[in-house]
This record gives C-alpha cells, sequence and structure tokens, in this order.
C-alpha cells in the first residue's frame, strides 16, 4: 500500500505536470496576483504553459525512447535524464519568451516560467554528474512561489490555506520519492532546497 501511494504520488506530481498545477493556482486561485490577461483569457496562459512545459516535453522523451537514445521512459538512471531535461529545458524557455509580453501578460507570467526554466537547466547540468531529485526541484520552487504569492494576498480568501496545501504535497512528494528509494536523502534536499533558492533569487533581483 505504502508503495502504490507512492507510485501515485510521484506520478500525479512529475514534474512536468507540476508547471501547469502551479499556473492554475497562480491564475484562477489566486486571480489578484495577476493584472493580466483579464480573467476570461488565462485560457491562453494555462495553454502555453500545458503545450510548452508537458505536452512538447512528454513527446520529445518518448521521440527519444523510440529512437533508442534512452532505454525507459522513467529515465531512472542518471545518465538517460540528460537528453530530456536538455530538450525541456529549451521547450521550457520558448515559453518564457512567450510570456515575455508586458502589454499582453503580467510580468510575473514570464518569471515564473524563467524561474522553473532555469531550475531545468540546473537539473541538466547537475545530472551531467550527478543523480538530483527533479520531483523535489519541482516542489521547491512550487512551495516557494506560492508562499511568497500567498503571503501577498492573505486578503484573498484560501490564499493561507494553499500554503498549507502546498506544504502538506511537499512532503508527501519527497516522501514517496525517498520511500521508491529513487534518491537519496541528499538528492532530495538538494532538489528542495534548489527549487526554493531559485525562486528567492529571482524574488529579490526581478
Amino acid at each position: 500500500m505504502k508503495k502504490h501511494s507512492a507510485i501515485l504520488l510521484s506520478g500525479v506530481f512529475h514534474p512536468l505536470l507540476v508547471p501547469t498545477y502551479l499556473f492554475t493556482l497562480v491564475c484562477y486561485a489566486l486571480p489578484s496576483a495577476l493584472a493580466r490577461p483579464a480573467l476570461p483569457d488565462r485560457w491562453v496562459v494555462m495553454a502555453v504553459v500545458a503545450v510548452f512545459t508537458f505536452a512538447l516535453p512528454t513527446l520529445g522523451t518518448f521521440a527519444l525512447y523510440r529512437a533508442g537514445v534512452v532505454s525507459s521512459l522513467l529515465l531512472q538512471e542518471r545518465q538517460q535524464r540528460a537528453w530530456p531535461l536538455l530538450l525541456a529545458t529549451v521547450s521550457f524557455g520558448a515559453a518564457a519568451l512567450l510570456l515575455h509580453r508586458p502589454t499582453v501578460f503580467d510580468p510575473l507570467l514570464a518569471q515564473m516560467m524563467l524561474g522553473m526554466t532555469l531550475a531545468v537547466l540546473l537539473a541538466f547540468v547537475v545530472t551531467l554528474r550527478w543523480k538530483i531529485s527533479a520531483h523535489a526541484m519541482g516542489m521547491g520552487g512550487a512551495l516557494g512561489l506560492l508562499s511568497l504569492l500567498g503571503l501577498q494576498q492573505l486578503s484573498t480568501p484560501g490564499a493561507a490555506f494553499l500554503i498549507g496545501m502546498m506544504l502538506a504535497v511537499a512532503a508527501a512528494v519527497l516522501w514517496a520519492r525517498l520511500t521508491l528509494r529513487a534518491h537519496t536523502k541528499a538528492q532530495v534536499a538538494a532538489g528542495l532546497g534548489a527549487g526554493l533558492g531559485i525562486v528567492f533569487v529571482l524574488a529579490a533581483y526581478c
């Protein structure tokens, strides 16, 4: 039962799905955090995020699998992760460029996407030498961002709940990765710290 729960958590909160969840929460659960686009038009943001952070990287990884570049779609071996992470970096970067239109999209959206691109790029660089937890990095970034925005939007109903929920989800995902022995404690801690660090650095300088 424990293992099945860990597998479910790892799948539901796969690093390529986290950006879509995160943008959904910012666009619709914390609507006042964004000046534009207007609420009815935020589906455009969601479409860009879903295509460039989930659909294209997933298709790219599948193409690498079919070509024999990677032997498993689970990418459990460190050596198998480099090319998929590089493809994801390019795709995430393209999304950041598309959202970098201050007259159309709130600058926060491009900053969020830039942070995610930097996180994937960092995961790629680290993976060349060492295995780091992309799940933990995604959770760290999501936790850091929602904490910062939630504290700024405490007057918004449910903001405090979102922070608490994200803490619980992050803890559950980290537990899942350790339970499955997909990563060591050091790899999980490094991923979590990197995700949090990127958010706080961008918040300080952007």
